[in-house]
Parts: structure tokens; C-alpha cells; sequence
């Protein structure tokens, strides 16, 4: 294998144009039975949504699979380097056999090419998009900006989805289920310490909170605290209700609103003033039940 230098290195220029080719129509070099097929198991993608394949796999019964397969002869086999969503779909349709692409790679470039066709795609999960990132630059030696060339994001993008690996396993764990969003976890990322991180996104998905929200709260969170709810401030009509109240029973009133529920609270000193406060709630009725 040619040695890399500089920039993306003289193997890795050469993979991209080969993932470039997926997304448009190459003719096949063969078609091969789906049992000489194994997938790659070092894909890149370990979460596949069951009802899109199941929509591809309609599409395929109907028109067939449009573009072949790319794969490598391994141990009697054919391994994939890029199309695993179409074996996958091609399974479900019940093919025998799909076209395929041979292509003559190593582990590391098989690696590298399922990882960059992937992510030219767009369509992975953030934490397999930013694993997928780190891959190629852990195994390249590239520069962010020179990651960001060779797949066409900018980058900011690129360190942003880096920074999603700041997050503790639990967070990211949320991030993978889709509990919580890319947006949210930028605003959690904000939170210095690991523990007040994972509170938040824990409140974040107990109280389907928004991202914008996930950003107003994100600085309330400190070590080992997590913040109260915000008070509500009570309406004017609420504290002149209190303070008529006051006046006419004597005793301390509040009139509040708490998380969405209207109260009034009565002091009382013992159980004679408790019959002396109903006394005067009650007597009301009972001079109207005498009128009647």
C-alpha cells in the first residue's frame, strides 16, 4: 500500500472519489448469491431504522437494486465496504443475488471508505457521525480542516460534532436513542461538570424540554445542584386577594399559583382558632339555609 503524506494523505484522496460514486449510478462488475455476502464488521452504522428498510426493501422488490454493492473478496467471501442498507433491504425482499462492485482494499482503507460514504450520506446517528470523524482522523492523522475537505462539511461542524464525545456515556446514550437532540446536547456540553450533565438531560427528557429551553436552563445547573423551578411572580389580583383575607379572618393568607395549581393557604394557631376561622366561613350559608 502507497505510504500517506501531508493533507489527507495519497490513500485516503483516492477513497473519497470511490465514496463520491455511491451516490449516483455505477454499473456492476458482477452480481453475487446474498449467502457469499457479509457484511462489514467494523461498519460504521450499528443502528438501522426497521421501517426504512422496509421501505427500501418495497422499493427494491419493485425496481430491483439500483446500485451495486461495494465489497472486497475476504476468506471466501465477499465483505462489504459500502452498501449495508442495501444488503440489508435485499435480505428482506428475499433476492438471491444483488450486483456488486469488487474493489482490491486493505482493513484500513476498507474502514475509511465505509466510513466517509456514510457520512457523505448524512444519515447517521450524531454519535455514529462523530465516532465516524475521530475514526478518520485518529487513523489519518488529519487536521479538522482537512476532514472537513474530504467530506464536504465546514468545519465547525466537524469540531462540533466532535465535542458531542465531551458527554458522559449516559448523555450519549440519550443522544443515540434520540431522547434528546444534537441541539440539545450542544446546550448541555455548556455545563462544566459531568454529573450536573447528566441531571439536565435527564430533566430534558422527563420534561420534554426544547432546546431553546435546554439553553436557558443549561447555566443554572452547578456542581452537585441542580436548580428549583423558577418561582411563578403572583398576579396583583392575587396579593390583593391575600391581603382582604388577611384582614377579614386575621390571621397570614397567601393566594399563589404552583406548578400550574391556583392555592390559598390559611394560618392557624391551634384547633379553637381552626373552629373559629370555619365559623366564619360557614356563616354565611347557614344565614342564607335560615331565609330559605
Amino acid at each position: 500500500m502507497a505510504s500517506r503524506r501531508g493533507g489527507l494523505g495519497r490513500g485516503l484522496g483516492s477513497l473519497i472519489s470511490e465514496a463520491q460514486s455511491e451516490s449516483g449510478y455505477t454499473s456492476p462488475d458482477t452480481t453475487v448469491s446474498l449467502n457469499d455476502i457479509v457484511p462489514n464488521p467494523n461498519q460504521p452504522r450499528v443502528h438501522f431504522d426497521d421501517e426504512l428498510l422496509d421501505e427500501l426493501a418495497e422499493s427494491i422488490k419493485a425496481h430491483g437494486v439500483l446500485q451495486p454493492l461495494l465489497v472486497r473478496k475476504h476468506d471466501g467471501k465477499y465483505e462489504i465496504i459500502a452498501g449495508e442498507r442495501r444488503y440489508q433491504a435485499s435480505l428482506r425482499a428475499g433476492l438471491k443475488e444483488v450486483p456488486v462492485i469488487v474493489r482490491a482494499v486493505d482493513d484500513r482503507e476498507m474502514l475509511e471508505l465505509a466510513l466517509i460514504e456514510n457520512l457523505q450520506r448524512s444519515d447517521l446517528n450524531p454519535i455514529e457521525e462523530a465516532k465516524g470523524y475521530r475514526q478518520l482522523i485518529e487513523a489519518n492523522g488529519l487536521t479538522q480542516d482537512a476532514l472537513a475537505k474530504a467530506v464536504s462539511k465546514s468545519r465547525s461542524a466537524i469540531a462540533n460534532a466532535l465535542r458531542l464525545l465531551d458527554l458522559p456515556d449516559a448523555v450519549q446514550d440519550m443522544l443515540f436513542e434520540g431522547k434528546i437532540s444534537a441541539g440539545h446536547a450542544r446546550a448541555i456540553l455548556s455545563v462544566p461538570d459531568d454529573e450536573a450533565r447528566v441531571k439536565l438531560a435527564e430533566r430534558v427528557v422527563a420534561e420534554g424540554l426544547s432546546v431553546r429551553a435546554t439553553e436557558r436552563l443549561a447555566p443554572l445547573f452547578s456542581v452537585g445542584e441542580e436548580p428549583r423551578p423558577a418561582r411563578t411572580v403572583a398576579p396583583q389580583s392575587y396579593k390583593r386577594a391575600a391581603r382582604a383575607l388577611r384582614r377579614y379572618f386575621d390571621v397570614p393568607v397567601r393566594v399563589k399559583s404552583l406548578r400550574g395549581k391556583n392555592k390559598i393557604e390559611i394560618e392557624f394557631t391551634d384547633e379553637e382558632d381552626l373552629g373559629r376561622l370555619i365559623q366564619m366561613m360557614t356563616s354565611g350559608r347557614e344565614e342564607t339555609h335560615e331565609h330559605e
